[in-house]
């Protein structure tokens, strides 16, 4: 009769406080996973707006050039020795000035 009384006596509270850990952790999910990610997208993307012709780049596949022309949706880059190659703009990854400063991993 008494373990009944004391397990009826805490299930009120039970409810609202068995969902805070849920909230918590979608709180910390939200903050550490997807609003960083978020933000490193929009600048991204304000980065590929941002570029014109004769800014060094490095694509996605690591290849290193230097923009001739642009379009709507594409660059020409020329990689050196006379090659030019068309590449989408989704394809840019960073600055190549940046890649250059970044220090090796070891």
């Amino acid at each position: 009769m008494i373990t009944t009384t004391i397990l009826l006596q805490t299930g009120g509270a039970g409810g609202i406080m068995g969902f805070l850990p849920m909230i918590l952790i979608i709180v910390v999910f939200y903050f550490f996973m997807i609003r960083p990610q978020m933000k490193k997208a929009k600048d991204h993307k304000k980065y590929i707006e941002e570029l014109k012709v004769n800014d060094k780049i490095v694509t996605s596949a690591g290849i290193h050039g230097r923009i001739v022309e642009t379009s709507e949706t594409t660059f020409l880059v020329d990689v050196g020795g006379g090659i030019k190659i068309r590449f989408d703009k989704t394809a840019i990854a960073l600055d190549a000035s940046k890649a250059q400063n970044a220090a090796p991993k070891a």
